[in-house]
């Protein structure tokens, strides 16, 4: 749960619901193949097979602040620095409009590439 306070009082946004916003809006962004797993908790749903439609999504909170950090696989021939800032932009003004949260920063790490 990420919690911040602002003029109505505090409030609470599951983190859960974060995660599938910012992994959608990734995801839809031109030139993005996929979200890859990362970290040992991803890596554990991989090789279980489970279904987790939000790996590559690690969000941490500073303050009032979010800090996300995205892995993720690219087409092969795309500009790499074009998809990278779309998504920054895309995700920063998803996660404050749709959610209301203050986000820090964005961080896109490109894992690989892909035809």
């Amino acid at each position: 749960m990420i919690k911040y306070k602002n003029h109505l009082g505090t409030i609470g946004i599951s983190t859960g619901y974060l995660r599938q916003l910012i992994s959608k809006t990734a995801e839809s962004c031109f030139g993005v193949a996929g979200l890859n797993a990362y970290g040992a908790k991803q890596g554990v749903y991989v090789m279980l097979k489970k279904e987790n439609t939000t790996q590559g999504v690690i969000i941490r909170q500073d303050g009032d602040e979010l800090v996300v950090d995205l892995h993720i696989t690219v087409t092969y021939g795309v500009n790499v620095g074009a998809i990278v800032d779309s998504i920054i932009h895309k995700v920063n003004f998803v996660l404050t409009e749709q959610a209301g949260v203050q986000v820090k920063s964005v961080n896109v790490y490109v894992d690989e590439m892909t035809n």
